[in-house]
């Protein structure tokens, strides 16, 4: 698969599916890499051309010195399109993809036919808690001190308890995060305000959420759902994650607004 040049780091990118099929691009979470959504590309590929690629400083990419910035992370994501030549395509990206995903949405709508924030906010008032998080990170200096944490944001105990290979799965991919990269993008998401943005969003929008999201709640998503003018939203029955956690009922509602 390619590796393509986004502002001077390598960004590692799979591109799979026909050719003449309306393209559907992932952007993961903050912590996971390209293979989030290996639950979902079989049924999404029965309709899309399926592009998915790990975000600057994680999976396979490249980790340029940080801090970073959503925009920086939103040029990258054209740059990947203009070196596809894909002059138009559907977006699903869950927490940080989701925070991308509204600068592109605001800065770049004439490539973007359909946008799904998933799990995500555009603003967090209190910084306190990722100053916390990164202040600990820099003193044990692994991302395993916060991986059990993460988990139990990530999902439902009763997931938790009663899924422990799909858990291992995550906290493996987590941890195998490059360390700087994690620093760099926690710190773009701590100093995201995207609030100004969303009504400039103009493209249709389905906003979800978990119902059990402690990370963007609810009501983070009402609040996305009400400044984006004519946005839709679905509450799933999920923590954080919703994708892994509840994989059917996600891969359903995404399809369903893509190809209503």
């Amino acid at each position: 698969m390619p590796v393509i040049d986004a502002n001077g780091c390598p960004i590692h990118v799979e591109i799979e599916g026909r050719e003449d099929a309306p393209v559907l691009m992932l952007s993961n979470s903050l912590g996971t890499d390209l293979h989030m959504w290996d639950d979902q590309a079989p049924a999404f590929l029965k309709h899309f051309r399926l592009l998915r690629y790990d975000r600057r400083g994680h999976g396979k990419s490249g980790v340029t010195k940080g801090p970073y910035t959503m925009e920086q992370l939103g040029r990258d994501v054209l740059a990947i399109l203009d070196a596809l030549k894909i002059k138009k395509a559907n977006w699903c990206g869950l927490s940080m993809g989701g925070m991308v995903g509204q600068w592109l949405g605001a800065n770049a709508p004439e490539r973007f036919e359909k946008l799904i924030l998933s799990n995500t906010t555009s603003y967090y008032a209190d910084k306190g808690p990722w100053n916390d998080r990164l202040k600990m990170l820099r003193e044990k200096g692994d991302l395993r001190a916060i991986a059990g944490g993460t988990m139990e944001r990530w999902f439902t105990k009763t997931f938790r308890d009663g899924n422990p290979k799909a858990i291992a799965r995550l906290t493996e991919m987590f941890v195998a995060t490059p360390f700087e990269g994690y620093i760099a993008c926690a710190e773009a998401v701590r100093d995201m305000d995207h609030r100004a943005l969303l009504p400039k969003i103009k493209s249709p929008t389905l906003v979800i959420a978990g119902r059990h999201d402690p990370a963007t709640t609810v009501e983070l998503g009402e609040n996305l759902r009400d400044n984006i003018p004519g946005a839709k939203m679905a509450v799933i029955d999920a923590a954080h994650i919703a994708n892994v956690e509840q994989p059917k009922v996600y891969t359903d509602t995404v399809l369903n607004f893509l190809r209503a």
